[in-house]
């Protein structure tokens, strides 16, 4: 990967078709990875061939039928290794936000009046509305925990005093897909666990970036979006076995009666399950020893993800090094160079004078993709008081981006008139 800071991801970016898109004659940059990343030619194959060879839905007597059993198969077990779980506690469906509703319906089961759910402030809204309606359904109460504002971090004192002998629930994000914060995920599940509360966590931005291990992490539900990991548009998340088999779904009465297939709603996105096997194979490859056959996926897949971190963080340290030099560009969240580990390459930020749309029109009519708004993180735009007037710009970046595309998109970024001295002093 040219421009990268790390030999182990060069080539990398041959690999996805999208990336040799130009405007104007120049390469764009998809700066836009935290609302979901571009795919390699391996997963557009995969999903192709699955369509050309002939689908069928599952169960069937003859060949394609049990060809889409296998690509189900085959796509839990990849899902299990990425997730370090079991292949039986992974499901998926149409994304991560209708899982979590799905589930939320069964998990009200469990909660009565006045007992209490936990959730944060930093959190991506389908990891609190689920459980918002839940409690209002059930005469819960919701107990939020605050965000400390000058480094946009999980206020851990507020969750201490948010949790009770009542509490039933606790949803928290492992990472905040609008600053960027990567939770102290240990202390929360430790506290909720204490609690006795079951533990919910939106992956779906870490994932991208972080290599996720359910069990260790002693998690009952975790959600993620495959669409954020270079893979098709699918949701899938884990479920502690013994929960999955305990909960009952919401389902229609032929369905199956064992397993994560009866939490899987109707017929499934066969095609999207043979891409997310190749999305996973994709990056279990990035890990994988030349002429060395004999590492699991999951071992390639911890290597692959340390090779990841190290290049995203020294993305993560150079915005952070040069955004002083812009002094009209506010960040919201982790803006210490040294501290570039505890977030991932994904930057709120807002320039003086200009609405974060301006801002997104004006980087997009340089070739650079950039999110501008919410995200659908609402509570934290609220809280950090720029709801109301057009949320904050998102620049986000992935292992397939590079320094040099941190540094132009700075470049960008600096008002009329900054730019000559800010490239100047690169």
């Amino acid at each position: 990967m040219s421009n990268t800071s790390d030999p182990g991801l060069s080539g990398l970016r041959s690999r996805f078709p999208a990336l040799q898109r130009e405007l104007g004659g120049r390469a764009c940059i998809f700066a836009d990875a935290p609302g979901g990343t571009q795919v390699p030619e391996s997963v557009i194959s995969a999903m192709s061939s699955y369509m050309r060879r002939g689908g069928a839905n599952v169960g069937g007597a003859f060949v394609t039928s049990t060809e889409t059993d296998e690509v189900i198969t085959q796509a839990r077990r990849a899902g299990a290794d990425f997730l370090g779980c079991d292949e039986g506690e992974i499901i998926f469906g149409s994304n991560s936000t209708t899982i979590a509703f799905h589930l939320s319906r069964s998990i009200a089961r469990l909660v009565g009046r006045g007992d209490e759910i936990v959730v944060t402030k930093l959190d991506h809204d389908a990891n609190v509305a689920p459980w918002l309606i839940l409690a209002q359904e059930r005469g819960a109460t919701v107990r939020w925990v605050d965000v400390n504002l000058a480094d946009c971090t999980l206020d851990l004192d507020s969750l201490e005093a948010a949790l009770s002998a009542r509490t039933r629930l606790v949803a928290f994000t492992l990472a905040s897909n609008a600053t960027g914060t990567v939770t102290a995920a240990g202390e929360v599940v430790r506290r909720a666990r204490a609690a006795g509360a079951l533990v919910i966590a939106d992956g779906v931005h870490a994932a991208q970036h972080r290599l996720l291990d359910a069990h260790r992490a002693g998690l009952d539900i975790l959600f993620t979006s495959p669409y954020k990991y270079f893979g098709p548009h699918l949701g899938m998340a884990y479920v502690r076995r013994e929960l999955l088999d305990s909960l009952v779904p919401y389902k229609v009465r032929p369905s199956h009666d064992v397993g994560p297939g009866r939490w899987e709603t109707g017929t499934q996105n066969h095609e999207a399950l043979a891409g997310l096997t190749a999305a996973i194979n994709y990056i279990a490859a990035i890990g994988a020893r030349p002429g060395d056959a004999g590492d699991s996926r999951r071992t390639e897949l911890e290597t692959a993800m340390k090779l990841i971190g190290s290049h995203e963080a020294a993305m993560s340290t150079r915005f952070l090094e040069r955004l002083p030099l812009l002094p009209a560009t506010r960040l919201f969240g982790i803006g210490e160079p040294q501290r570039a580990g505890e977030r991932t390459p994904t930057f709120a930020v807002r320039v003086e004078g200009e609405s974060p749309r301006a801002t997104a029109r004006r980087l997009a009519d340089a070739g650079i993709f950039v999110w501008d708004g919410n995200y659908y993180a609402l509570a934290i735009m609220e809280a950090l008081g720029l709801e109301d007037s057009g949320g904050a710009v998102r620049i986000g970046f992935c292992h397939y981006n590079t320094v040099g595309e941190v540094d132009r998109t700075l470049e960008a970024l600096a008002p009329a008139g900054v730019t000559e001295g800010f490239a100047a002093r690169g």
